[in-house]
């Protein structure tokens, strides 16, 4: 079984008794705090007014469905949400994501598989917290970041970029070797709602990574990852 080593708040909205019984008792097991709900309406009502590290939303709820109360608590809250659902078609994963789903997990699930992917939630959203947002400046080999002045240099020869730009390379840095999905970085980088038609985030990333190799930098060490979304390597 997978050890999560992170302590989270974590809400579980999901009607089927039984499966958020089950769901709870495994991640109180692995150290978590835990809040559940059963329907989407008091899902909605808990998840607005009380803090949490990770919400697991189900589709088909009573009251209102999922896409709608994530649809609504994506207006006002950035916490991660992982979508769980019996529904397994490729129009509902988009459906999830274009919402503003973080990841997407289709019942009946391996709990091994949903405790790996809500620890890789967690240790990216709470190291975000932890060190993303206080660090001020990152070097990996001749690359150097400073968060402060927005400043980029290789080999301390500086690279000029807009500030979407370097919070999309500073996000990617800061997660060195993990692959970030698209979701994601549409909330934090460009601060809106994914959308599968948008290729904003894949130019923002095209003149990133054209910027980086004319100065230097592999032009592999910026991955796009596909179906998945970007890692810097």
């Amino acid at each position: 079984m997978i050890e999560t080593k992170l302590s989270a708040r974590i809400l579980i909205i999901e009607d089927d008794n039984t499966l958020n019984r089950q769901v709870a008792e495994l991640l109180i097991e692995k150290g978590h705090s835990i809040d559940q709900c059963y329907d989407g309406n008091n899902g909605l009502i808990a998840a607005v007014r009380q803090p949490f590290d990770l919400i697991l939303l189900d589709v088909l709820l009573p009251g209102i469905d999922g896409f709608t109360l994530l649809n609504t608590f994506r207006k006002t809250h950035q916490t991660p949400v992982m979508m769980l659902t019996a529904c397994g078609a490729e129009e509902e994963r988009i459906t999830g994501y274009s919402k503003g789903a973080d990841d997407y997990l289709s019942k009946p699930f391996n709990t091994t598989e949903l405790l790996l992917r809500i620890d890789a939630l967690l240790r990216r959203t709470l190291k975000s917290k932890d060190s993303s947002t206080t660090r001020c400046e990152l070097t990996i080999d001749s690359l150097h970041l400073n968060r402060q002045h927005l400043s980029v240099s290789v080999k301390e020869h500086p690279i000029t970029m807009t500030p979407i730009q370097f919070k999309l390379l500073w996000m990617l840095a800061t997660h060195q070797n993990e692959v970030l999905s698209k979701p994601y970085l549409y909330q934090l980088v460009l601060e809106r709602e994914f959308s599968p038609y948008d290729r904003s985030l894949d130019m923002h990333l095209s003149r990133v990574r054209r910027k980086l190799t004319q100065a230097g930098i592999a032009a592999d060490r910026l991955q796009t990852v596909h179906g998945k979304g970007y890692s810097f390597v």
